[in-house]
């Protein structure tokens, strides 16, 4: 299957390199067309282009190359570009999209923006595809778990992309009460979760998700890593700070990542996470590279949006939301406040 492909950087470059490893043929355009060049040179893409219009004279030819013989003919699109430069890319691509031509979303747009999308496509009969993609720089070798919106005749059509990307049946166990002949593309690890935006919720709730793993794992590797503040603890009577009430029940010298390598295997908070968490902590166990200000891009919020018009309570997301706010320091006007009114009403020492 030929498809042309906007956005060549980590994530594209990978999907790109494990589509042609299945067979398929992927011509790619990026900004920097000396890097596109490279990219072909070393086979991790078919053909590339200097423009998104020339990206899709090759697309709609039926050989792959630009002739002034050949016929138009439908083609896919995939666009792997951060969330906010989808409308420009997008907006830039229909001016040369033909109908029938499918364009797939990889990018973490906002499950709202897609259902807009696609509403406004489908009036051109162009067809818009919502696919939130997992796997990040790791995807080319695991796969990537993709969460897919769109009509069932575009998800259909592009169902050959899906499986190339996916995983495969066996990167798990098969759940026990499947059936043991027939095989689903969930278990591939790709789901068409829905009508245009369904894949991109699927994806945002995904990402609220780690939100709270990662905060989980964060909070409780700081315990672990403070275990031995009793140690250190000095009483001075601060009347500013409660006293710890017995030091010795902390005088604990813990190597977090030992414990983050022991936790890896056969207890129940292992995963793919906590790997890459201790790989990190083996290299620097004090993670000294690491300034500790967290961002935060986009998916936490709407899934904390979503659960506030849903009715839902998501306290976990909702808490992991607000400490990623609060590692950039977006909260310390408030400490100020309340340094301000401790000092007028009691007197007390600011810190």
């Amino acid at each position: 299957m030929k498809v042309g492909m906007i956005g060549l950087g980590r994530m594209g470059e990978g999907m790109s390199r494990r589509l042609i490893a299945a067979g398929h043929e992927v011509h790619g355009y990026r900004n920097n067309y000396k890097k596109a060049e490279e990219q072909f040179e070393k086979g991790y893409i078919s053909g590339c282009t200097a423009s998104v219009e020339s990206l899709v004279q090759v697309v709609h030819s039926s050989k792959g190359t630009l002739t002034q013989d050949d016929a138009k003919s439908p083609g896919v699109f995939m666009m792997v570009v951060p969330a906010e430069t989808v409308e420009d890319t997008l907006n830039e691509l229909l001016q040369f999209c033909v109908e029938g031509d499918i364009i797939i979303d990889h990018g973490n747009s906002n499950f709202k923006d897609s259902r807009r999308r696609a509403e406004r496509l489908s009036k051109m009969g162009i067809q818009y595809i919502d696919c939130g993609t997992s796997g990040g720089v790791y995807g080319l070798e695991r796969g990537y778990c993709l969460m897919v919106g769109g009509a069932n005749s575009a998800v259909s059509t592009c169902r050959p992309i899906f499986d190339a990307l996916a995983p495969g049946i066996s990167a798990a166990p098969r759940t026990c009460d499947r059936d043991g002949y027939t095989l689903y593309p969930e278990e591939f690890g790709w789901i068409h979760a829905g009508a245009p935006g369904a894949g991109h919720f699927v994806k945002m709730v995904h990402n609220g998700i780690e939100y709270g793993i990662m905060q989980a794992y964060a909070e409780g590797f700081n315990i672990l890593h403070e275990a031995n503040a009793g140690s250190k603890y000095v009483k001075e009577g601060d009347a500013e700070v409660a006293p710890m009430d017995c030091p010795e029940d902390y005088c604990y010298d813990i190597n977090v990542s030992k414990v983050a390598e022991c936790w890896r295997r056969g207890s129940v908070v292992g995963s793919w996470l906590l790997d890459l968490t201790a790989d990190v902590l083996r290299r620097d166990g004090e993670l000294s590279n690491f300034a500790g200000g967290v961002s935060d891009s986009g998916e936490g919020r709407w899934t904390v949006h979503a659960a506030v018009d849903l009715g839902v309570p998501a306290p976990v997301i909702s808490s992991a939301l607000w400490s990623r706010f609060e590692s950039r320091r977006l909260g310390a006007f408030a400490a100020k406040v309340l340094n301000g009114m401790r000092a007028m009403f009691g007197g007390h020492d600011v810190r």
